[in-house]
């Protein structure tokens, strides 16, 4: 694995092509309270790209670009939240999105642990640490940080292989298709003050 490190923004014209993995490091799991830190991204080629979010006045102009092209699939596991901070802090809309952890409950549904971790393990036969995953990523970032954040977004084209045959398999791609759509209003949703109501409960 490679990483490389950026602080504020991407390199102009840096190329992710048609799918790109992508997940979010913040000071807490409050989207609209809590500092969007880290975006980092993988075009799946064992490249990861850490965007340090160190002054948002300053717009991560070719980031923004990336992340509003609806031409480009983003991967993310759990996306509703990375999808809720990415909107909050920068203000933007977000399309064509795939959520791992929501295609790994439609297809793996014979258990209930649907983690990254869980899925790199069953899936992949990878073990990884997230040991760093509740650290301060608000200042400058270790060593130990930087490859754990690449780690996130390392496996996550291949994790989306897996579970589309599972997809496929089980014939639940055109509902998984529907669920990922239904995202972006999900994060608005949470956003606007509803994260823990059911609006569609009786």
């Amino acid at each position: 694995m490679k990483i490389k490190y950026y602080e504020n923004d991407l390199p102009k014209n840096l190329n992710f092509g048609n799918i790109v993995a992508i997940d979010t490091e913040t000071m807490g799991l409050n989207p609209k309270r809590d500092k969007l830190c880290l975006v980092q991204l993988s075009n799946g080629d064992n490249i990861c790209h850490l965007v340090k979010i160190i002054d948002l006045r300053k717009k991560p102009k070719n980031l923004i670009k990336l992340l509003e092209n609806n031409k480009i699939m983003k991967i993310f596991h759990y996306a509703r939240f990375d999808v809720a901070v990415l909107k909050n802090s920068l203000k933007i809309k977000i399309e064509n999105i795939y959520c791992t952890k929501i295609a790994s409950k439609l297809t793996r549904t014979y258990t209930d642990k649907h983690g990254y971790k869980d899925l790199c393990k069953e899936l992949l036969n990878k073990s990884i640490s997230k040991i760093e995953q509740s650290s301060d990523w608000g200042g400058k970032l270790t060593a130990k940080q930087k490859k754990y954040a690449a780690t996130d977004v390392l496996y996550l084209h291949k994790i989306k292989k897996q579970l589309d045959i599972m997809l496929d398999r089980e014939n639940r791609k055109n509902i998984a298709d529907t669920c990922f759509s239904f995202i972006s209003h999900r994060a608005d949703l949470d956003l606007l003050g509803w994260q823990d109501v059911d609006i569609f409960k009786h």
